[in-house]
Order: structure tokens, then sequence, then C-alpha cells
């Protein structure tokens, strides 16, 4: 039995397609980027946060797996640099309009962190995926707003959304984007000895 700390239904969904038993425990931590913090040592930081906030309140040792998805807006794109901006979730229409606007038609990096914990492990990885945007319209924006779908998304969008179908092209896992990299997972489960 694996310990999900997430509540994210997407990961929930991508776990239990590895066909591991698992329960949730959402975990309780400050997720306040640090000044002068880089985009992926946050990410790899909260997911460690995550882990180790679920595996202190549990009685007896289970192997615990957290993650922490961020969208990368980079002034370099061929890669992440110092001045690459993160892209949370919306806190309201407007903004989620706003970050849609900005990624139309652009290359951005979608980074995902995992921590998994056991007894014999403690394994920390990060997948990037790059990840170009198609020409959407600001009607086609407005639309998905209107859904709601964007508001618990990092970037504002889901990449399987059926009708906004926001992504062009991606180098890299199609999972991660949705919110777990399950081929890196898979094998860190392998490694903890969950999978076979």
């Amino acid at each position: 039995m694996v310990i999900l700390a997430s509540s994210s239904p997407r990961r929930r969904e991508l776990l239990a397609e590895l066909g591991v038993a698992f329960e949730v425990i959402k975990p309780d931590v400050d997720e306040t980027q640090q000044v002068g913090e880089p985009p992926i040592a946050y990410v790899r930081r909260l997911s460690q946060a995550k882990a180790h906030a679920v595996q202190a309140r549990l009685a007896a040792s289970q192997v615990v797996l957290a993650a922490d998805t961020v969208v990368i807006l980079a002034a370099d794109t061929i890669g992440i640099d110092e001045a690459g901006e993160i892209l949370g979730k919306p806190a309201d229409a407007q903004e989620a309009f706003a970050m849609l606007t900005r990624l139309r038609s652009r290359t951005h990096l979608v980074v995902t962190a995992f921590t998994l914990l056991s007894d014999t492990l403690a394994l920390t990885q990060h997948v990037v995926t790059r990840v170009t945007m198609r020409a959407y319209s600001d009607e086609e924006i407005a639309a998905y707003v209107a859904s709601g779908d964007p508001f618990d998304k990092a970037g504002s969008y889901a990449i399987q959304h059926p009708v906004f179908a926001p992504v062009a092209h991606l180098e890299g896992s199609y999972n991660n984007v949705v919110g777990l990299p399950t081929e890196a997972v898979a094998c860190a489960l392998r490694c903890a000895g969950v999978l076979a």
C-alpha cells in the first residue's frame, strides 16, 4: 500500500492506472516560493516537504509518494534560466485568461518533481516536458475559462481537455503534463519493491 500525499484527482487516476493500491493523505505545507528560489529547486523542495509532512503523520512505516507540478514560462525557451517565471493556479477568471494569452503559440516547460519515501529509499526526481501551445483564439480562451476548468491547474490549462485541446506539440512525457510522470514513478516504485 502506497500513501499518496496529494489531493489531485489527476494524480489519483494516473497512479491507479499503474495498478498501485494507495490511500490519499493530503499534506499540509506552506507552498510559498522562497525569495530567489529557482523553479526546479522550488518544485523539488515542495515534493520533499509534502512527503515528509505526510510521513510524520503515519504511525507505521509506509511508502509515501508526493508530487508537485509547475509551469515555467522561461525567458529563454531553449531551457530554464534564472528568469523563468512560474505560472501557478489562477486566482480568478481574469488571471486565467491572461495566463492562457501569454502561453498562446509559445513553448513553456512543465516540471513535476516527485518524492518517494520508504524504510529503504528516499528518492526525489523531476521530469521536464517542453510544451508548445497552439494559436487558439481569444474566444476559445473565454469559453474555456467560462467552463471553470482552469482554476485548479498550474498554467490555467489541462492538456487532456477534449474541447479546448490547447497543446500543439510536446517533447517528453504527456502524463507529466497531466500531473504525474508515470514512467519515472513506476521505475521508482519498482526500486521500492511496490511494483514488480
